[in-house]
């Protein structure tokens, strides 16, 4: 009975552990997509409760209507176009590169391909599964919005791409 005992608790704590670390890998991923997800909302609430006050203030008064407008304009900030940028990241195999290509219209990415340049196999598999996810990720979003941190698995091919998406933005600006 004591060596039971022993037992199950061993196994408890072997899988106690297991969860605390599993628990922490997805607290930091969590932590970091959330992190970088609540600016996005926030700035997509705050521009919601813009257009929806705007849109209340409009019916009453034309000069907010007004003000909306010129602020939209004035948010445009990229000229429409297509735009090709090479990011890079360091893997533990070394530095890789991904190419992006972003398609922007009103500062709204409506296309992205990314085509992976990696040269480590790991890599390459890494990229393919990022370049498959992605555009599920970021078409339909303002470009100012957009900060991946993880896409399909794949975390640090993030790096390159949003170095991409920097490159991208000084160009088209």
């Amino acid at each position: 009975m004591n060596l039971r005992q022993k037992q199950i608790t061993l196994a408890a704590m072997t899988g106690l552990s297991i969860s605390v670390a599993l628990a922490g890998c997805a607290t930091d991923t969590a932590g970091s997509a959330e992190a970088e997800t609540v600016p996005t909302s926030s700035s997509g609430s705050s521009s919601s409760s813009s257009s929806d006050s705007s849109t209340t203030d409009s019916s009453t008064t034309d000069s907010s209507s007004t003000d909306s407008s010129s602020s939209d304009s004035s948010a445009s900030t990229y000229t429409d176009g297509t735009y090709e940028a090479t990011g890079s990241y360091t893997s533990p195999n070394g530095q890789e590169e991904i190419d992006v290509s972003i398609t922007l219209e009103s500062d709204i990415i409506t296309a992205v391909t990314v085509t992976p340049e990696a040269t480590n196999p790991n890599s390459v598999n890494y990229q393919t599964q990022f370049a498959d996810g992605i555009a599920a990720v970021v078409v339909g979003e303002d470009i100012d919005e957009i900060s991946v941190s993880r896409v399909a698995g794949s975390s640090l091919t993030s790096g390159g791409f949003n170095e991409a998406v920097e490159a991208i933005k000084a160009e088209a600006s």
